[in-house]
């Protein structure tokens, strides 16, 4: 009897000190995207990434929260106070938007959140903090094109793009990076939702520069090309690396045939060399999503959020190694500090070296030039 009553008392005593532990909490990621509004496209690639996201990290459950900023930046500063203040996210992914991601990352920042933008931000300041990104700059994709240009013979250049943020950055970096080596000639800008570029284009081709660039994203940034074309331009032009979609390639057609542009190379990633450094990444996740999303699914965007990823589960998993609790702030700063240390991770669009002082850490010799040849994309060089 008193052997019984001892152990019933040492169960007992295990069953309370294992209440008084707190309980096991699941990693959560918070998702901002746009779903709807213009920038659907780029939301439905970070949806198709995020969708390939495993259920464990280091053997914790992860749990997902995806919503729509609607391609606006007053949606996606509600979105982010809802899955801080209410979800209580360890870390925030997304969005694909410069202009949402400036607004997130205020939020992010007051509230010592970790952000990895999949939009080229510019985290310096007093952003940089918890605020990193995993898309290349502006700066370091013009000046892959601009070197090619100069390689090429070019003198002068024509620039014709969105009358927005994207491109003004655009815009902004051709400028810089053109400095003494390219004359810009002429500069027109068009509204996404124009109708017509046809008294830009005339200008352009009026001041005969030997290349145009074409600062703009997506389908509208087909238009300037098929207006340059239809007038007679027969320079060479060149697209951003916002336009790598199948979309593009259907709305442009003939026209866009011999355009070039950087991307990060998940684009083609089979037809890259050996030596380069994102290949195996590269050509897995595009048989991965392939095979969920159908043939020809995969994109640069896709890719960006898939490494966007890649830094978060990195920095997570060294968090859990620490035996930090998910679900408190020490876990956040955890995974921010984790982030901040990442040495040499391959992605399938580049590799990361993160630092206090660079916080989007992108090697920019991953970078490839394609171009379009019987409406596929092509690897240039």
């Amino acid at each position: 009897m008193q052997l019984r009553t001892r152990m019933l008392a040492t169960a007992a005593g295990l069953a309370a000190a294992l209440m008084a532990l707190p309980a096991a909490a699941d990693v959560t990621i918070g998702v901002v995207a746009s779903l709807t509004g213009p920038a659907a496209a780029l939301g439905a690639e970070t949806r198709k990434a995020v969708a390939m996201v495993p259920s464990t990290i280091g053997g914790e459950k992860v749990t997902l929260i995806l919503l729509d900023d609607a391609t606006d930046p007053t949606s996606a500063v509600k979105n982010v106070r809802k899955l801080i203040g209410e979800d209580k996210v360890d870390a925030l992914l997304g969005p694909n938007l410069i202009s949402t991601a400036a607004a997130m990352a205020d939020v992010a920042t007051a509230e010592m959140v970790p952000m990895v933008s999949v939009a080229p931000l510019d985290v310096s300041g007093d952003r940089r903090g918890y605020v990193f990104r995993s898309e290349p700059s502006a700066d370091l994709m013009v000046q892959r094109i601009v070197d090619d240009m100069v390689a090429s013979g070019a003198r002068s250049v024509g620039f014709i793009g969105f009358s927005d943020s994207w491109g003004e950055l655009l815009l902004k970096a051709l400028t810089r990076t053109a400095a003494g080596k390219l004359q810009i000639v002429a500069t027109e800008r068009y509204g996404r939702a124009d109708p017509s570029v046809q008294a830009q284009v005339l200008k352009i081709v009026a001041a005969k520069p030997d290349v145009v660039f074409i600062g703009a994203s997506g389908t509208p940034a087909a238009m300037p090309q098929i207006t340059l074309r239809e007038r007679g331009y027969k320079g060479r032009i060149y697209q951003s690396h916002g336009v790598t979609s199948k979309e593009f390639l259907r709305v442009g057609g003939k026209a866009v045939e011999g355009a070039v542009l950087p991307v990060g190379p998940v684009l083609v990633a089979e037809q890259l060399p050996d030596s380069h450094p994102t290949k195996q990444a590269g050509v897995a996740f595009v048989r991965e999503l392939e095979a969920k999303n159908g043939a020809d699914s995969r994109s640069t965007f896709a890719g960006a959020s898939w490494d966007a990823w890649l830094l978060l589960k990195t920095a997570i998993a060294g968090a859990l190694e620490d035996k930090v609790q998910p679900g408190t702030p020490a876990f956040r700063t955890a995974v921010r500090d984790r982030i901040e240390k990442t040495s040499g991770l391959v992605g399938t669009n580049g590799v990361y070296t993160i630092t206090p002082g660079d916080h989007a850490g992108y090697d920019p010799s991953a970078i490839v030039l394609v171009t379009v040849k019987d409406n596929q994309w092509r690897l240039l060089k």
